[in-house]
């Protein structure tokens, strides 16, 4: 058995294996095996019973916690490899020869590692096992790490030196107007003062503010967190930045100054009229676009060093936030039925209290079914950069959607070409990309029966061509989610 998240093995014991075991103690738990080679085959241990002694005393005295040590021995026979298993044809004098040599007891030390509730430290230094590495916790990291090690989260530390006073009142007569207005507050909390208001949220501790109040109430967050800011940017390609603008303030002003600025100055309408009255239909869902920057600045991690970034081009809106994805959740959670599970639990509660968001975990699933409403293709999701991303396309088949599904340069290439010609041959797919008549046949072959992009018309010859397939609408959601 390969090593992996919870099993490490070492040949030899060396003290700073005790790195090893912390890491393991400040995830999940895991086993170490002294005595046995990389890939899990038992090369013996000389010393095996001084260790089992000495290794408990060692582990309790240098992290302060309790650890199984087993002591192994595999017994291997005549006819079996270090592995414990057999060897065929074992007559075979060669074959004898190398059994004897392997007919021996060999000894290996199990460590068994429980995760420990508090954090374990080996010399003041915090490890930390993530995959099948260990890493040491440092800056934001550890910080995160021992927060959650208490059951706290960043935006619930409360800052000194801070006090109601130094709020924002024109934010807290927003909060109070928008939360009863959504019913999500009771008319009361219109004569309730600012304090109780706070204490209600609880966004106050021991008579200090929590960073998540700053964040939401202060009219000059930055001055505590430096990132705490919106970056625009118009491209048209994605080294040719045309214009861009930065949005601060407090939290509730980052998300309506942005979607401002975003429907005003980024985003064209379409003008239409219904009798003698004006229509504005815009080119992307506005409240699909609103539910992203919610969930953006509410999930941010705040602990980063950049800001929330929106990238606009002429056929998509990117919006990326630093963070990331709860514990053991994929893409794919996000897209089913889930619960919510906020990064940041004090802004969350505020934005759900006003109306900004949910507390049921339906916000992908509102974004695709507004986006389909409005005939566009479902919203792209994914994880990179060290952040999360939320693109929505004007084209069901963009550039950018294509390479996600899995299409090679050329075949994107292609598909492009028959959007805006209707069709194409074999000879043309090879004058397009410069390619032998095998691979065009080849990549042709792909797009109608892997990918479903392209239908095959005609038997052979030049008489075969390929079309679009007309799925855009019924498949797209299936296409860019990938």
């Amino acid at each position: 058995m390969p090593e992996q998240q919870n099993i490490e093995y070492k040949s030899v014991w060396k003290d700073d294996y005790l790195k090893w075991i912390c890491g393991f103690a400040n995830a999940q738990g895991g086993r170490i095996f002294i005595g046995k080679n990389d890939d899990g085959t038992v090369a013996g241990l000389k010393n095996s019973k001084k260790l089992l002694e000495d290794l408990p005393n060692k582990i309790t005295a240098m992290l302060g916690i309790v650890c199984d040590v087993n002591l192994h021995e595999l017994k291997v026979g005549a006819n079996q490899t270090p592995q414990g298993d057999f060897i065929e044809n074992a007559d075979s004098a060669s074959a004898n020869r190398a059994c004897s040599e392997l007919a021996e007891r060999k000894a290996f030390i199990e460590i068994v590692v429980e995760p420990q509730p508090n954090p374990v430290n080996y010399k003041g230094e915090y490890h930390y096992r993530s995959g099948s590495t260990k890493q040491e916790l440092k800056g934001a990291a550890l910080d995160k790490f021992l927060l959650g090690k208490q059951g706290r989260h960043w935006d619930s530390i409360p800052v000194p030196n801070v006090t109601v006073a130094d709020l924002k009142q024109e934010t807290f007569d927003f909060f109070r107007k928008r939360g009863i207005k959504n019913k999500r507050l009771d008319e009361d909390t219109l004569i309730d003062s600012n304090e109780l208001l706070l204490e209600n949220l609880q966004l106050t501790e021991n008579n200090y503010l929590k960073r998540a109040a700053i964040l939401l109430f202060h009219p000059k967050p930055e001055k505590f967190v430096t990132n705490a800011y919106i970056k625009i940017g118009y491209f048209e390609s994605d080294s040719d930045l045309r214009f861009q603008d930065e949005i601060h303030g407090n939290l509730f002003e980052l998300v309506e100054k942005t979607m401002d600025l975003l429907f005003t100055k980024y985003i064209k309408a379409m003008i239409s009229y219904k009798g003698i009255y004006r229509v504005e239909t815009y080119e992307y869902p506005q409240e699909a676009v609103r539910e992203a920057i919610h969930n953006a600045v509410a999930h941010k991690d705040y602990t980063g060093a950049t800001p929330i970034q929106i990238s606009v081009y002429k056929d998509k809106i990117m919006i990326w936030n630093y963070g990331q994805l709860p514990e053991n959740w994929t893409i794919d959670t996000l897209q089913k039925k889930h619960s919510s599970v906020p990064y940041n639990p004090d802004i969350s509660n505020a934005f759900f209290r006003i109306g900004y968001i949910e507390a049921w975990g339906r916000g992908i699933r509102k974004m695709n079914e507004q986006c389909a409403e409005a005939g566009l293709p479902q919203p792209l999701y994914y994880y990179e950069s060290s952040g999360f991303w939320v693109v929505f396309c004007k084209n069901a088949f963009s550039e950018q959607s294509l390479k996600k599904l899995g299409l090679n340069d050329r075949q994107i290439r292609a598909f492009l070409y028959v959007k805006e010609n209707g069709k194409i041959t074999n000879s043309e797919y090879r004058t397009l990309n410069s390619v032998s008549k095998r691979t065009a046949t080849n990549d042709l072959s792909e797009l109608a029966s892997q990918f479903s992009l392209l239908r095959k018309i005609g038997t052979s010859g030049a008489n075969v061509w390929y079309e679009k397939v007309e799925q855009e609408s019924s498949n797209s959601g299936a296409i860019v989610g990938q």
